[in-house]
C-alpha cells in the first residue's frame, strides 16, 4: 500500500491541481503550521518575560528560588532538580525518536515499547512540575501572592522589589502551566496513537505517519522548553 494517504496522491482532474510542491504529505505540513503559530506564542510570552526582567534593576535569583529538591533538601543544591526534569524530558524525546524509526521500519511492537517509554517520561516530567509548583507555593510564590518583605531577601542578592517579585510569580506559573499543558496535550494524544498502535491502524493503513507527526509535536514541545529552562533558570 502507498505510503502516502490519498490526499497526497496526484491528481489528474483539471481543477484538482497536482503533485503537492513540496512533496510532503498533507497532515505534516499542517502539522508545522500548528507548531508555527504556537512557537509565536511561546516567542511573545518569552520576549515580555524578558522585556520585564531586564527593565527591572533587582530580581529573583534562580539560584536562590530554585535551590531545593522538593522531598529530599531545602536548600543548598540549586538547580539540580530542573536539570533532573530536563533530562527526563529530553530522553522522552529520544525515544519518540527511536518510536518513528521503528514505525519507518513498520516495527509494531518496537513502536509500541517506545511509545511507553515515552509516554513515561512525560507523566514523569508532569509529576515533576507539579512538585515543583507545590514547593514554590509552599514558599509563598502563586498568582498574584509573593511571600513577605522580610522572606523575599532569601531570593535576591540586592535590594528587594516586592514588584518584580509578583511579576516573576505570575510569569513564570502562566509559562511554565502553558508549556505543561502543551505536555499534557502531547501525553494524551501519545496514548491515543499508542492505542491505535496496538489494534494494529497504521499496519492496516501502511504506514505510520501519525507516529511521525505526533513527534513533531512532541520535539517541539522539548525544544521550547529549553528557552523556558534558560529563561526561568539561567539568566
Amino acid at each position: 500500500m502507498d505510503s502516502l494517504s490519498k490526499l497526497d496522491q496526484v491528481k489528474t482532474t483539471p481543477w484538482a491541481g497536482g503533485r503537492s510542491p513540496w512533496s510532503v504529505e498533507y497532515g505534516k505540513i499542517m502539522m508545522w503550521f500548528f507548531l508555527l503559530s504556537d512557537a509565536f506564542t511561546f516567542s511573545s510570552l518569552l520576549i515580555y518575560y524578558g522585556a520585564q526582567r531586564f527593565s527591572k534593576f533587582t530580581w529573583p535569583d534562580p539560584d536562590h528560588v530554585f535551590q531545593s529538591i522538593p522531598g529530599i533538601a531545602d536548600s543548598g543544591y540549586p538547580l539540580v532538580f530542573v536539570g533532573i526534569m530536563t533530562f527526563i524530558l529530553i530522553a522522552s524525546s529520544v525515544t519518540m525518536v527511536l518510536a518513528v524509526e521503528a514505525g519507518h521500519r513498520r516495527s509494531k511492537k518496537e513502536v509500541i515499547w517506545w511509545m511507553v517509554a515515552t509516554i513515561i517520561g512525560g507523566f514523569m516530567f508532569l509529576g515533576c512540575q507539579a512538585i515543583e509548583w507545590t514547593h514554590l507555593h509552599h514558599e509563598g510564590f502563586w498568582w498574584g501572592t509573593i511571600p513577605s518583605p522580610e522572606e523575599l531577601t532569601h531570593f535576591f542578592n540586592g535590594p528587594v522589589s516586592t514588584v518584580a517579585a509578583q511579576q516573576f510569580a505570575n510569569l513564570f506559573f502562566t509559562i511554565t502551566g502553558f508549556h505543561g499543558f502543551h505536555v499534557f496535550s502531547g501525553v494524551v494524544i501519545n496514548i491515543i496513537i499508542l492505542c491505535m498502535t496496538i489494534n494494529g491502524t497504521f499496519e492496516r493503513r501502511g504506514h505510520y505517519l501519525m507516529v511521525e507527526k505526533v513527534g513533531l509535536y512532541w520535539h517541539f514541545v522539548d525544544l521550547v522548553w529549553v528557552f523556558v529552562f534558560t529563561f526561568f533558570y539561567l539568566v
